[in-house]
């Protein structure tokens, strides 16, 4: 065990030493891990800013049910408390007929109401649905369509789904970037391997002559390829949260003009975690692949 250990203890070394004898290529190496790897974090990170900000602006989606202009509205307000004790109701609101006549003329159409005799508008039921999923939104206008008491029905579902499709293609897009990024920064770090492995080619050969096994041989290069990793996602961290904090002010002027307020997130520390582990596993893979591949050629 004392040997199992001390040997890796060197194999971790000779990693750190190679990297220190070559400093621009293993720069260079790892700026290139870091930024295909910045590029779906980064994106990752906008989805979740957007989908935090839509969810801020409106987190239940409304049906609109508009009564018939002969119902009474004692018979209005009745069907309203009984809708707001269904379970996938979160609340209803009623909006009489001379509320909504009040308010279009707040709201700058008194001329348009100024030659009226009546009012023509119906009573307005405001269903806020309990689950925002539009197919939640589309069973529930299904059952309040044919209720006698309604004339008709407007759902505010396209948004929903909308921006659930949106953000659906997003989530899609991140997990494609991340597959194909992940796979070229395995080929980075496997091209790496095979370049050392052929430069310590006699090494390898006299190494096999006295007794060493591939797993011996081996055991630097999973070393250097999983440390380039891991210094490939602090890189990507890095450029992330230099992003975030280059854009935040901005943003938040622009927000400013809108009258609006705005706060970016950033990575959590399970997300760092996860970036730093994937980039280290994926070193990991690279380099066990290319360095056992090279391997079974030099045989």
């Amino acid at each position: 065990m004392r040997a199992w250990l001390e040997h890796n203890r060197h194999s971790l070394a000779l990693a750190i030493q190679t990297l220190r004898a070559t400093p621009y290529a293993s720069l260079f190496s790892i700026l290139v891990i870091g930024i295909a790897l910045a590029l779906p974090a980064g994106l990752y990170l906008s989805l979740v800013n957007l989908d935090r900000m839509a969810g801020g602006v409106q987190t239940r989606p409304e049906i609109s049910l508009f009564l018939k202009l002969d119902l009474d509205e004692e018979r209005g307000r009745q069907l309203a408390r009984r809708l707001s004790e269904r379970a996938d109701v979160a609340r209803t609101r009623f909006v009489a007929r001379d509320e909504g006549l009040r308010r279009m003329q707040a709201d700058g159409m008194a001329d348009l109401t100024a030659g009226l005799t009546g009012n023509p508008l119906p009573d307005v039921i405001v269903v806020t649905a309990a689950q925002p999923e539009p197919e939640a939104m589309d069973r529930l206008a299904a059952e309040f369509k044919p209720l006698p008491e309604v004339d008709r029905l407007i759902a505010d579902a396209d948004w929903a789904r909308r921006l659930a499709a949106l953000l659906g293609f997003g989530h899609d897009l991140v997990v494609l970037l991340a597959g194909l990024l992940g796979l070229a920064l395995a080929a980075i770090t496997g091209n790496t391997i095979r370049l050392q492995i052929y430069a310590k080619r006699e090494e390898i050969e006299v190494s096999r002559l006295i007794g060493a096994t591939d797993r011996f041989i081996r055991r630097p290069f999973l070393y250097f390829g999983t440390l380039q990793g891991l210094l490939g996602g602090l890189a990507g961290w890095s450029i992330v949260s230099g992003g975030l904090l280059a854009l935040e002010i901005p943003l938040e002027r622009l927000a400013a003009a809108w009258g609006s307020q705005l706060t970016l997130h950033g990575l959590s520390p399970t997300d760092s975690a996860i970036l730093l582990a994937s980039a280290s596993l994926l070193g990991f893979m690279g380099a066990f692949f290319a360095v056992s591949h090279s391997l079974r050629k030099l045989q």
